[in-house]
């Protein structure tokens, strides 16, 4: 016997108020804050010097002083992403450049030409940079030393070696032409012209560092070891739990950041074709770090972007500048620098609590 049941009254059914997207503050500085602090700073500083700050030559300048400066964020992202920080980037800066330049001129001396020269010499500096990263990396997964305190040590380690090199004096490079060209060379950029009428040129330092960026957006953000990276720094014992090798993943984050170093050094030495071991890179580490948290990677690690890094150094680099202009002393511009860093980990801190 069936039961008809139609005619039973229905209960009304259970009504659910309308979703409604929060917006979200706190998410959009997070997100965006880079891209608009950009854009203001930029928009000063037009105003402050019109014409001349908008010259193409101008952003063609920026750039090429920048570009070491953004190579070694860029290695700073991986390590900081991954919950790790390296104060000795500067010490092995100007390490690898020291070690370079010298196999370059005993070279240049022992009758070997030119080209091959300045590329030996380049593959030792890159070697000098690898291998103090690897140390580096050494003491704090074997050593289970904290990052702070072993990169602290290379800070002083490293620039030590390289002022005992050359008596804390000057490493004149004797390559005439090959090794400055890596300076003040660069791709000529099709119907732009300089101030004196020269087609204008984007610099091999700039090329180089766009490329590294890339590279390292693509890998931080599709890579299986940029996602092991953004793991480790979220949440060690999650990722170890899933089967992250944790001491090999942060071991060669700290030996890519050993490479980088050794590029941007080869990049910045080039300019003036020599090595100032009392003074090349001194800094560097506040520049690089500072780019980086501009730029809305988690000093916490877990979250970071490359990109947001290479924004992070313009406007580091239009901050000087326009300090500059300004005739502020270049005295107070690392209290700047640093009061810049404060602000943006304040920002983070306050974008992670909400």
């Amino acid at each position: 016997m069936t039961v008809d049941s139609s005619n039973r009254p229905r209960s009304p059914a259970p009504t659910h108020p309308p979703r409604q997207t929060r917006f979200s503050f706190a998410g959009v500085l997070e997100r965006w804050g880079v891209l608009a602090a950009f854009v203001l700073i930029f928009t000063v500083s037009a105003a402050k010097q019109g014409g001349d700050f908008l010259n193409v030559e101008n952003f063609r300048n920026l750039l090429n002083q920048n570009a070491p400066v953004g190579i070694l964020a860029i290695g700073m992202t991986l390590v900081i992403v991954s919950g790790g920080i390296d104060l000795s980037v500067g010490s092995m800066l100007v390490l690898a450049a020291a070690v370079g330049t010298t196999t370059m001129n005993a070279l240049i001396g022992a009758g070997w030409s030119e080209l091959p020269a300045v590329a030996l010499g380049a593959a030792a500096a890159i070697a000098t940079g690898v291998a103090a990263g690897s140390l580096t990396g050494g003491l704090i997964v074997l050593g289970r030393i904290n990052p702070f305190i072993a990169t602290l040590g290379g800070l002083a380690a490293f620039r030590s070696i390289a002022l005992a090199m050359a008596q804390a004096g000057e490493i004149r490079s004797q390559s005439a032409t090959i090794f400055r060209m890596l300076g003040t060379g660069g791709v000529p950029l099709p119907g732009l012209v300089n101030n004196a009428g020269k087609p204008l040129t984007l610099s091999w330092s700039t090329v180089i560092m766009l490329s590294i960026a890339v590279v390292a957006q693509w890998f931080l953000s599709r890579s299986r070891y940029g996602r092991h990276l953004v793991a480790i720094g979220a949440n060690e014992t999650a990722a170890r739990y899933t089967g992250v090798a944790i001491g090999w993943v942060r071991f060669r984050a700290y030996v890519i950041m050993g490479g980088l170093a050794a590029v941007a050094g080869l990049v910045q030495s080039s300019r003036m074709n020599s090595v100032s071991t009392s003074q090349l890179g001194i800094g560097s580490e506040l520049d690089a770090i500072a780019a980086v948290v501009i730029g809305g990677t988690s000093l916490r690690g877990g979250f970071g972007r490359v990109w947001g890094t290479v924004v992070g150094v313009l406007i580091l680099g239009m901050i000087t500048n326009f300090l500059t202009i300004s005739g502020v002393s270049p005295y107070w511009q690392g209290a700047v620098k640093g009061a810049v860093i404060v602000l943006a980990v304040l920002v983070q801190r306050s974008s992670a609590d909400r």
